[in-house]
């Protein structure tokens, strides 16, 4: 299963900055730094949202749960880091209740 509609799988403005790249928000700091120590910055977040992206749409759906909220929605793949290297991912979309569009939630290092 693909996530549906991922061609217009989307991350809001603000969501990398500060959220997964913020080393002082409560949630997001333990992300910034794994992500930080794979050459992601504020130089590079362009990069990250592309790979992100790129998972969303070309990697299957490994599981979904679904809530008065809407679908969250599992997807795990691999990206290139600004060092070189391939880092696996699981990342977390939700198409919330009368939206049509998967929004991006988070993203962290799977094994």
């Amino acid at each position: 299963m693909q996530l549906p509609k991922k061609a217009k799988a989307y991350i809001p403005p603000g969501k990398l900055m500060n959220y997964l790249l913020s080393e002082t928000h409560a949630v997001g700091k333990s992300k910034a730094k794994f992500f930080s120590a794979l050459g992601f910055d504020e130089t590079n977040v362009t990069q990250l949202e592309e790979g992100l992206l790129a998972i969303a749409r070309t990697e299957g759906v490994g599981d979904f749960i679904t809530s008065p909220h809407g679908a969250k929605y599992i997807v795990d793949g691999s990206m290139k880091t600004p060092r070189g290297g391939v880092v696996r991912l699981r990342t977390i979309w939700i198409i919330e209740t009368e939206q049509e569009n998967p929004r991006f939630v988070t993203a962290y290092p799977i094994e």
